[in-house]
Order: C-alpha cells, then structure tokens, then sequence
C-alpha cells in the first residue's frame, strides 16, 4: 500500500540545477533506507544516493559525489535530490525507492534491499 511520488524532473541546460521530492504515502517510519536510482537508454538500472532516514547518514555513486545532495525531511515523509551542475550523462529517468525499516549500509546500491519503487521522473541536460 506504501506509494512514492516522485516530482522535480525536466529539461535544463549543461551546469544548471534540479531539485527531485519523492514523497511517501500511505506510510510513514523515521528509520528507512530512501534511495535514487537512474536509468539512460540502454543502460542498466544504477543507484545514485541513499540516505538512513533515522541518523541522515548519506552515500553517493562516484560519478555524482560533489553535485548532488540527497536530504530527508522525516515530518513530511520526503526525501529530496538536490542536482547541481548538470551534465549531458545525467540524463536518464530517475526512481525514488524504499527500504522499509532498513539502514543503508554497504549495500544501499542494491536493488533488491528495496521494497517499494517510484514511477520515475525524466532529467534531461541538454549541452
């Protein structure tokens, strides 16, 4: 019954910014794993950033450490994705997913420790 909302995607230009909310209904907990996942076409599916929404501890692929930001605001059951400085290879569509009751930890980039996905949002950075 747990539904993830996602909004914030569009169309930007190369170094410009967007802000991702996935919002979580229907249920609510202070102590999950909230992940970002993207996909390109052609592509597998590849985790971005999660975040333990009991002690905010926060991991990041490589290739977006220093540009984006993923943050939490437990009181409205939302966690956000902060984009800075955009590049072309970000397109993709991007999915909000939740590990109920789960910390992050090592595995935060695995798909499978996830429970509940989003429909997705499309990011496009044109150059």
């Amino acid at each position: 019954q747990v539904q993830l909302v996602e909004s914030g995607g569009g169309s930007v230009q190369a170094g410009g910014s967007l802000r991702l909310s996935c919002a979580a209904s229907e249920y609510t907990s202070s102590r999950n794993c909230m992940g970002w996942f993207r996909q390109a076409p052609g592509k597998e599916r590849e985790g971005v950033a999660s975040i333990y929404t009991g002690s905010g501890s926060t991991y990041y692929a490589d290739s977006v450490k220093g540009r984006f930001t993923i943050s939490r605001d437990n009181a409205k059951n939302t966690v956000y994705l902060q984009m800075n400085s955009l590049k072309p290879e970000d397109t993709a569509m991007y999915y909000c997913a939740a590990a109920l009751f789960s910390i992050c930890g090592g595995s935060w980039y695995r798909e499978p420790k996830y429970n509940y996905w989003g429909q997705g949002t499309q990011v496009t950075v044109s150059s």
